[in-house]
């Protein structure tokens, strides 16, 4: 691929974010974005594009935030750090989130992709442990970003988020 393949890539999928963004759960108007059938082909690979756009945007945040894991001072300081990154990536690209939210469920390949993602924020965020079997690290990764979803808006102190995350995670009786 070119540079100016790539640049037009991007414009392309640009253009389908904002055009999807007006209704987030229908499918991508790919016929209203010039050249996104050409070079994307369908519905599903440009979906593909744009979720591999987001979880670069947010191993970035959570890079920059986790630098070291061993630096931190306990399972408290790397929640922080993982809800700092995702309210950043979720901030600075919404309607890039609201679109990818709408179309999870239409497509597999995305579903596999979305629980990538919510085990990486159960590990990175110390709630999971990487050995542990994959449907138990999606589930907490699930439970961890619900509460990042519903407290998104408020303002809460670390206490608050931990005694949440300690019931959601506490062995079922």
């Amino acid at each position: 691929m070119s540079w100016t393949d790539f640049y037009r890539r991007q414009e392309i999928l640009e253009a389908t974010v904002r055009l999807a963004a007006r209704n987030p759960g229908e499918p991508l108007p790919l016929e209203e974005v010039p050249g996104a059938e050409e070079h994307f082909g369908t519905e599903e690979n440009v979906l593909t594009a744009l979720q591999y756009q987001w979880t670069r945007t947010l191993s970035g945040r959570l890079r920059s935030e986790v630098a070291d894991p061993d630096d931190a001072d306990g399972l408290g300081d790397h929640v922080d750090a993982v809800t700092r990154a995702w309210r950043a990536a979720v901030e600075e690209h919404a309607d890039l989130r609201a679109v990818l939210d709408g179309a999870c469920e239409r497509h597999a390949s995305l579903r596999r992709m979305r629980e990538s993602e919510l085990r990486m924020l159960a590990v990175t965020a110390g709630l999971a442990d990487p050995r542990e079997p994959a449907e138990e690290i999606t589930k907490v990764g699930h439970a961890f970003e619900a509460l990042l979803r519903t407290s998104r808006s408020e303002t809460r102190r670390r206490a608050p988020m931990m005694g949440t995350l300690r019931r959601l995670l506490a062995p079922s009786a």
